[in-house]
């Protein structure tokens, strides 16, 4: 059945609730699903679709990435056009998966970020094994769509419905600039919900290539790492890997590409791997510390500006990173603990970053940066509500073993 008439489908619509559902999803999430599907909104976005009516323009957005001051451009279409989308994804990402290779992990059923970490690690030898690790430059936005779709309509040769829908969105020209319709070469939407398919399937060939040679190598989304057992080898793959990019049109973020030697280590979607230890990256632990440290600051102005008692601000500090680190955001795979707690086999990041909140709520609630601020005892701090990292990791790790403990028996 063509996916575009499964839009309209009530029963599609239903297991569509289930999964979302299933996941880490907050109650307004919940309910405002529940009631698009109640009220069967989805069915005039159908109806214009089967119709061939022009799809909504996209709306950019310039928005700061999550635990930095860095800009990144997004798109979003309507609310009722955008759900339909993530159903539309949905269904795509179950139907086409077999066109992807084993070591591709972002967006796709039943994998994530954590198994591509653990099925590296189960690599024969791989600790004394060579790493390149590179991050494509903006690789949503980057994607070439005149590139892009002879494969995209391979792919969707069973369904080229679906393949014109599609090939609609991307060759809109233009896109919604603060309320201006203006000529934009966007690609494939960042942001969009098709955006997760469309990445996965334009470096599909590079995954297979890889995966076929017999290379220890991951992808996911726009993070990719390799491994050899030489130094000259791990360049030959690198070589490789650029020229497959630039065919496509695409380029490496120098900033980001690295080569690690056994004693090293090596450090993938913010993990560090040494040693045989598996820790927070050094650079996720300083994004994060950066991001506690800006909000402290603009709370102990609002303290100030307004003469409010300090732990008010202290207060306001812990909901904020509670529900960074604690808390799954809209739409998100996984909180920051649920991405790093199953993989990480130390405490030690966890036990840095603890203290560091533990320095921002005494500056906030003593308003001293100096020696007089530790007059605010740990004892306070927890009063006030700061939860602890490495409790929480170790309280997930007796769950989690306990749970395997009950799987065994």
């Amino acid at each position: 059945m063509p996916l575009l008439d499964q839009l309209s489908d009530g029963r599609v619509w239903e297991r569509f609730y289930e999964y979302k559902t299933s996941l880490v999803c907050t109650e307004a999430d919940k309910k405002a699903l529940r009631r698009f599907i109640d009220e069967k909104a989805y069915l005039p976005v159908c109806g214009a679709i089967a119709g061939g009516a022009a799809f909504p323009l996209p709306k950019k957005a310039i928005i700061s990435k999550i635990y930095s001051q860095k800009k990144r451009t997004v798109y979003t279409y309507p609310e009722r056009e955008n759900t339909v989308l993530k159903l539309l994804t949905y269904l795509m990402l179950r139907r086409y998966d077999g066109l992807f290779a084993p070591n591709l992990f972002s967006f796709r059923p039943g994998r994530t970020a954590k198994d591509a970490l653990l099925s590296l690690l189960k690599t024969p030898g791989l600790a004394g094994m060579y790493s390149y690790k590179v991050d494509v430059s903006d690789y949503f936005n980057s994607i070439d769509v005149p590139r892009l779709l002879p494969v995209l309509e391979e792919a969707l040769s069973d369904d080229p419905g679906l393949f014109g829908f599609l090939r609609g969105l991307l060759t809109q020209p233009l896109v919604l600039d603060r309320g201006e319709a203006v000529p934009e070469r966007k690609g494939i939407m960042a942001g969009t919900p098709t955006a997760s398919f469309l990445a996965n399937l334009y470096l599909a060939d590079l995954d297979r290539h890889f995966y076929e040679a017999g290379v220890p190598y991951a992808r996911y989304s726009d993070d990719i790492i390799l491994f050899a057992g030489s130094r000259e080898e791990c360049g030959e793959h690198a070589r490789c890997v650029r020229e497959l990019l630039a065919r496509k049109g695409l380029s490496v973020n120098p900033k980001k590409e690295e080569f690690s030697s056994p004693e090293d280590g090596f450090t993938f979607l913010g993990f560090i791997c040494r040693g045989g230890t598996v820790d927070v990256a050094p650079a996720s632990v300083k994004k994060l510390k950066a991001k506690m440290r800006r909000k402290a600051r603009a709370l102990a102005r609002w303290r100030d500006r307004n003469g409010l008692d300090g732990e008010k601000a202290a207060k306001a500090f812990i909901r904020v990173f509670d529900r960074k680190l604690f808390e799954n955001p809209s739409d998100s795979e996984l909180t920051w603990t649920y991405w790093f707690f199953p993989v990480i086999t130390t405490s030690e990041s966890l036990n840095v970053i603890d203290r560091y909140a533990q320095d921002c709520v005494r500056f906030l609630v003593s308003g001293k940066r100096t020696k007089a601020r530790f007059s605010v005892r740990y004892e306070d701090i927890k009063a006030l509500g700061l939860r602890s990292l490495v409790h929480a990791y170790y309280d997930f790790s007796d769950e989690e073993r306990a749970r395997r403990s009950r799987g065994r028996d």
